[in-house]
């Protein structure tokens, strides 16, 4: 199926770059709304992609921006709770639920959504359950949708592994909650070029994907491989559940959010699928990506990033 315009919703966000770039690769037409044009300036030199100040939560705007596009992507997610628009159920569920209706005004079939791994409306967190409601919304649609649920995502700007980076940086030692919860990361590119795939695939419709890396790791592993990577290793001392618990209350007041509460609460359902990466494409391995923007420089240090982590020996 040829698509001519999309309107990607949360296009000038991490993921969202990526999917506009392919977008415009291909010549299609992309409609981005965003608060501040201003931030989307590497968008707006698109040739085929009109940046658009708007905002998405009002539904007379949403209905203007849905209007005349041939499919819909919506990106909108948010990590942790704030009021007004950025809480989890504004941002999760109204939202989708305006995405909808535009959708339906405009007589705009194509819709594909980005959930997220572990949604579940009784799931432990209210990430999840929300991103659970949101999801039934979609599957209650009168749509052509595609729901894209991927694991945590990693790559140059992103904000779960360069966080980490930083705090190895300059913390002596780092005091590590939930330890031992799974994840399966995967990279930016990849997620964008299954967003990108699923739009024209008529074998998508109405299908739920799991977008993952090709190997699990625990928290605890993925902070000493990021260690090893760029030449800042430290000690590493996993907290309990009840120590875990209370950093995360602890950290809710920082003006960094590394944790809270619910995503504790979000880390005690393993973050990992056995489906395979749908559409053919091969998902690229954390060891094979970090390391070009955040390796050490010496040559050394990123060959026994390696080494360690293909299960050889390594000195320490």
């Amino acid at each position: 199926m040829e698509l001519k315009n999309v309107c990607v919703i949360g296009g000038s966000g991490f993921v969202g770059r990526h999917i506009v770039h392919l977008l415009a690769a291909q010549n299609c037409g992309v409609r981005v709304p965003t608060r501040q044009r201003e931030r989307a300036k590497q968008l707006i030199l698109l040739p085929t992609v009109d940046v658009v100040e708007a905002n998405v939560h009002d539904i007379a705007e949403l209905a203007e921006l849905t209007r005349g596009v041939d499919a819909v992507v919506n990106l909108v997610g948010v990590l942790h709770d704030a009021r007004g628009e950025r809480g989890f159920g504004p941002a999760h569920v109204d939202l989708t639920r305006k995405v909808i209706a535009a959708c339906q005004a405009n007589s705009v079939r194509r819709y594909v959504h980005m959930s997220a791994l572990g949604a579940d409306v009784n799931g432990p967190s209210k990430y999840q359950r929300t991103k659970g409601q949101a999801e039934l919304l979609v599957r209650a649609s009168n749509l052509d949708w595609t729901i894209l649920r991927p694991s945590v995502i990693f790559g140059r700007d992103d904000h779960f592994l360069n966080l980490f980076a930083l705090l190895l940086k300059f913390a002596p030692v780092l005091f590590l909650p939930k330890p031992n919860a799974r994840f399966q990361p995967v990279f930016v590119e990849d997620v964008a070029a299954a967003f990108v795939h699923s739009l024209g695939a008529l074998s998508a419709y109405g299908k739920t994907y799991d977008l993952c890396g090709p190997r699990v790791y625990t928290l605890r592993e993925l902070v000493e491989l990021l260690g090893n990577i760029t030449g800042h290793r430290r000690p590493v001392i996993g907290l309990n559940d009840a120590l875990s618990y209370l950093q995360a209350f602890m950290l809710e007041f920082s003006p960094v959010k590394l944790m809270t509460r619910d995503s504790y609460y979000s880390m005690k359902i393993d973050n990992m699928s056995s489906e395979p990466f749908p559409f053919g494409i091969e998902p690229s391995a954390i060891e094979a990506v970090v390391p070009a923007y955040l390796g050490n420089d010496s040559p050394r240090a990123r060959y026994r990033a390696y080494r360690d982590h293909a299960g050889r020996a390594s000195e320490r």
